[in-house]
């Protein structure tokens, strides 16, 4: 039933999302410094467009709104707070997307300017967030980071506190609901959620334990949003973690197994995309989520290598991965260059020598992913051991012991039924394996 109720509401978001008529304004700044100043205005404006889009907006303009200062009444100067209301009335815009962060005074003002609702980029990206959780755990990061948002603000128009799952209401919830809202409703809240996320993190612990009772790896897609993560992990593990061409596609982390070619086996880790000027509230929010990250043995950093701003996502998700605090993130990262099957013949001609150590792959195609699968076993491999093995062929249960903890370099089966192996395994597995076999 829950289920009926959840898929229900999705559609009636969509409804009324694809019937608001939107406006999306980039109000960027010429200042030199800024944090985003490598990437265009042009690129950073189709980016919040598809932001917008990925929650089924009815985008009917965008429009760059140029800045010498940020002004603190409205953002925007007087000049262009007028010219952008008279597009909203003549145009008959419902929502105005404004792709930065508003301070509550900052939204107010514009919203008595503009006759219309507005959200600012912070906003947008919990809605998102919304509308992708699928887990509890997910649900309970997202009402988080939205609550903290809410708690200067306390705007009487969301209602996920009645609806729990889904979007969070800037759009209006079943009913047009209208939920009295205070500080110290919107507080304890964030106390009880507070708690169930620190069990969340206990029980990861627990399961980070228990796993090192048979101690596999963990590899840690990291990414820029849509850079095709949950595509590359599908490849690799022949899972079906949702892969579709849109900004946040994936939001709570999924897990399995990876065989490594030599028979070993690792954990992989698929993550929420990044992106810039991530709000700091969500960075906390999902800390829990990227705990498998900071934990990892190595890192892929899945990159766009088809898309204009490649670079300038790169450097953005290097920020997020220091500000997470992920210690000795360069000694074990793995760079890895998506969707060259998207490159034209000049573009694909100058990625060998442009890549370096990069990897290229293409996971729609799966080329280049065997070059990927050995450089993760090399990396892995850095601070393991090897041993030559001598065995009983007819012991299968010693055998058998032996592939689950090790890779299995090479065997060779003689003649009087002797088995001879070269495994690789950990400083301590290779003691269990000493311990077990002698």
């Amino acid at each position: 039933m829950s289920e009926a109720f959840d898929a229900g509401l999705g559609r009636r978001e969509k409804t009324v999302a694809a019937q608001t008529r939107t406006l999306v304004v980039g109000p960027y700044l010429h200042a030199r410094g800024e944090r985003s100043a490598t990437r265009t205005a042009d690129a950073r404006l189709e980016e919040a467009v598809g932001l917008a889009q990925a929650i089924d907006l009815r985008i009917v303009g965008s429009q760059i709104a140029p800045l010498g200062e940020i002004r603190p009444a409205a953002y925007l100067g007087k000049g262009k707070v007028e010219e952008i209301a008279a597009r909203v009335a003549a145009e008959e815009i419902a929502l105005v997307v404004m792709d930065c962060a508003l301070s509550p005074v900052q939204q107010r003002n514009l919203e008595k300017s503009f006759s219309a609702k507005v959200i600012d980029r912070t906003g947008l990206i919990l809605e998102i967030f919304g509308r992708r959780a699928r887990t509890a755990e997910g649900a309970l990061q997202v009402e988080l980071a939205h609550l903290e948002y809410q708690k200067s603000r306390l705007v009487r128009s969301w209602t996920h506190l009645e609806r729990q799952r889904g979007g969070f209401g800037f759009l209006g919830g079943p009913g047009e609901t209208q939920i009295e809202t205070d500080r110290r409703l919107i507080q304890e809240r964030i106390v009880r959620i507070t708690r169930d996320l620190e069990q969340v993190k206990r029980t990861r612990a627990l399961h980070r334990r228990s796993r090192a009772d048979i101690p596999f790896p963990i590899v840690a897609l990291v990414g820029y949003t849509n850079a095709g993560k949950s595509t590359l992990f599908n490849r690799l593990t022949r899972a079906e973690v949702m892969a579709a061409d849109m900004l946040f596609a994936t939001l709570d982390p999924t897990m399995r197994a990876l065989k490594l070619p030599h028979g070993g086996t690792a954990i992989l880790s698929d993550t929420v995309g990044f992106i810039s000027d991530l709000p700091t509230m969500l960075i906390s929010a999902f800390r829990a989520t990227l705990e498998e990250v900071i934990a990892a043995d190595v890192i892929v950093h899945v990159r766009d290598v088809s898309h204009g701003d490649s670079k300038a996502q790169a450097e953005d998700v290097v920020s997020i991965l220091k500000d997470l605090g992920v210690d000795g993130a360069d000694e074990k990262l793995i760079e890895v260059w998506n969707k060259i099957d998207r490159l034209d013949e000049d573009g694909r001609a100058g990625l060998k020598s442009a890549c370096g150590e990069a990897i290229a792959v293409s996971a729609r195609t799966g080329e280049g992913v065997n070059d990927l699968l050995m450089a993760l076993e090399s990396q892995l491999a850095r601070d393991r051991r090897t041993l030559d093995v001598e065995l009983d062929g007819a012991d299968g249960r010693s055998l058998h012991w032996l592939y689950e903890q090790a890779e299995v370099m090479s065997r060779r089966d003689e003649p009087d039924g002797r088995v001879l192996m070269t495994v690789r395994a950990p400083p301590e597995t290779m003691a269990r394996i000493v311990r077990r076999l002698g």
